[in-house]
């Protein structure tokens, strides 16, 4: 058996009152953390600053480790998935990392043997808990997440639009609090038998979302795993419904895919005949590595964007600056701050492109876009309408501060859920810059130059 330990009554208490203190403090965390360009980290384009192993850094004040797992092949030119795996209380990164008795086949819920059975290499993270455990105090879980990815993107080369979260009881509480958190920066999530123990700052933004539960679950009831599930079933504006879930005694499992979801944010529903365990084996009491869960969480997975495999490279590529000037596709003029000025509330619009400070812009870990070092791209008052005006504003850390580039070329508004758009598909200099649905025209894509 692959798990290292089964959870005590003791263990359980213990959950609970670690996990009520995490939720007492999630609440009042801000969805502020978000990644945008994808294959634009500092990492790529430079020989890897990081390597397969245990790594330190220091968080909220406090010495953190992680473990890392880099493809054999690493190419530095290629972008990579990321994807993290969060262990259960008692548990230790290394438990995700090694896979316990099961070895390499259940390392990180079994992902990564899946993972390069399809050539379809990803980099790997096991973060270790404090106390072996996630209480997310004062969201010290959520910084420490916000901090690792930022030292594997400065690091390694990472596809931004590719970050992934699973864990197991507490790391399920824990990747649902980050889904909650960082909805801009996790493209899904899959949570093996959570409750909500970790907070759930924010937790009004989609974030594609599958979840695995027992019937029988005596350590975290079923009927926890179904809140987490319809926080964001509400989110992603998906059909409510009741999926089935199989009969006790059946030793069998159902998957639901809701319907009605807003697209690219799905939401699923793995409900199994058994207790509290991660990997559930059909037509029997057993669990192991060769379990359906790891299967339908890949497949969850690798639905979002093209095989990230390595290519050969015959030359190294250039990388784009951090700091660059953003084209509109139609217009084939920049992104720039209306006369140069540096006041909250200055009008964004479409200007010749002519390298000036206002028309430079800087993605950030945290999902901003900047100008001036300390202005962001902001929708004006939080509006989510269609015309609703972009500007400036001293950067905040809310959620109409936090952009998507995305690898069609738009740039999505993580607030309101649209597009970065040029008024009436305007070309002259001065046209403003608005938010709009998104739809595929011209005057909505972008390129970094």
């Amino acid at each position: 058996m692959r798990q290292p330990s089964l959870f005590t009554a003791i263990a359980v208490a213990a959950l609970i009152v670690l996990g009520a203190a995490g939720t007492a403090f999630g609440g009042a965390m801000s969805a502020t953390h978000s990644t945008v360009a994808a294959a634009a980290t500092p990492g790529c384009g430079k020989p890897p600053a990081l390597a397969s192993g245990t790594h330190s850094l220091v968080s909220s004040g406090q010495n953190r480790s992680y473990i890392l797992r880099v493809p054999s092949n690493y190419d530095n030119n290629h972008p990579y998935r990321l994807i993290f795996g969060f262990h259960w209380v008692g548990g230790t990164a290394n438990d995700v990392d090694s896979g316990g008795t099961d070895g390499y086949n259940w390392s990180y819920y079994g992902l990564r043997r899946l993972a390069d059975n399809a050539n379809n290499s990803t980099i790997f993270v096991a973060p270790q808990g404090i106390n072996n455990g996630w209480a997310n105090s004062g969201g010290q879980d959520v910084t420490f997440t916000d901090d690792m990815i930022r030292q594997i993107e400065a690091g390694l080369c990472v596809d931004t639009t590719q970050i992934f979260s699973s864990g197991f009881s507490y790391g399920g509480a824990m990747t649902y609090a980050l889904a909650c958190a960082r909805p801009a920066v996790f493209r899904a999530v899959a949570v093996y038998s959570g409750a909500n123990l970790s907070g759930c700052g924010g937790g009004t933004q989609p974030v594609a979302y599958i979840g695995f539960h027992g019937i029988r679950d005596n350590v975290l009831p079923i009927s926890s795993g179904r809140s987490l599930r319809d926080t964001f079933v509400r989110n992603n504006g998906c059909s409510p419904q009741n999926p089935p879930e199989p009969a006790s005694g059946s030793l069998t499992h159902i998957v639901t895919a809701y319907s009605g979801c807003r697209a690219g944010y799905p939401v699923v529903w793995a409900a199994f005949d058994g207790g509290h365990d991660p990997g559930p084996i059909d037509g029997c009491t057993c669990s192991g590595w060769r379990t359906w869960t790891s299967g339908e969480a890949w497949k969850f997975f690798t639905q979002f964007g093209s095989d990230p495999s390595p290519t050969p490279t015959p030359t190294p590529t250039p990388t784009p600056s951090p700091t660059s000037a953003i084209k509109g596709v139609g217009s084939g003029r920049c992104l720039d701050v209306s006369g140069v000025s540096q006041a909250n509330g200055a009008q964004v619009q479409i200007w010749d492109c002519n390298g000036q400070s206002n028309q430079q812009w800087t993605p950030t870990s945290a999902g901003e876009l900047r100008v001036y070092g300390g202005k962001c791209l902001d929708v004006n008052g939080a509006g989510t309408a269609d015309g609703t005006a972009v500007i400036i504003w001293d950067c905040n850390g809310q959620n109409n501060q936090q952009w998507r580039l995305n690898t069609d070329g738009t740039i999505t508004a993580a607030g309101a859920n649209k597009c970065l758009d040029v008024s009436g598909s305007g070309t002259a200099n001065g046209t403003k810059a608005q938010i709009w649905t998104c739809h595929g025209g011209t005057n909505q894509k972008w390129t970094r130059v």
